[in-house]
């Protein structure tokens, strides 16, 4: 496991996911009771799978299919 803690992880690597077409975001969430980080994809998982590694400083990987993510206006 790393030295760094999962939100460090996650915000260190936050920038590089992002640039990829299909990812919509990140999360911090759980897999089998232990951290993970989560991929949100508007594209089928298997499409990233080359591109995001499945564990990362220790941590695993989940890409989840979301759709797009879209800002809500002024209500």
């Amino acid at each position: 496991m790393s030295e760094k803690n999962i939100e460090q992880v996650q915000k260190e690597h936050t920038d590089e996911w992002m640039v990829i077409p299909g990812v919509e975001g990140t999360a911090i969430g759980q897999k089998q009771g232990k951290p993970c980080i989560i991929i949100f994809s508007s594209i089928a998982p298997k499409k990233l799978k080359n591109l995001i590694p499945s564990i990362i400083e220790g941590y695993p990987i989940i890409i989840r299919l979301t759709g797009k993510f879209h800002a809500l206006g002024d209500q």
